[in-house]
């Protein structure tokens, strides 16, 4: 038995908030530490002057990689198998540190 409760790294495009949301809530409840994105806001949602600069979507990104650093394995929130760029990187990250990556829907990974 671990020592510690498992830690999953949840990835996926910022648009499926509810849906990361969803997967967050279900696996805490399961007992499982969750690490996700922290921050929601897209361009095509917001007035210019919430918009986040390009340095710092750098480091978010940077940010999210250590995050899959810290887990255990890593699941991609991609309804209708929608994977993006940003999340296409995540993956090949999470899979040359040889984290198990599954996906919540599984018929189209990256």
């Amino acid at each position: 038995m671990p020592d510690r409760p498992e830690i999953v790294c949840i990835c996926g495009s910022t648009r499926f908030v509810d849906e990361m949301s969803a997967a967050n809530r279900d696996l805490t409840f399961a007992g499982v530490i969750v690490v996700a994105p922290g921050v929601f806001l897209r361009a095509e949602d917001h007035e210019a002057d919430e918009l986040i600069t390009n340095e710092q979507k750098t480091a978010l990104d940077a940010l999210h990689l250590r995050k899959i650093d810290l887990a255990d394995r890593v699941l991609v929130v991609n309804p209708g198998g929608y994977i993006g760029e940003s999340t296409s990187r995540e993956i090949a990250y999470a899979h040359a540190t040889g984290k198990p990556i599954s996906f919540t829907d599984p018929s189209s990974r990256a």
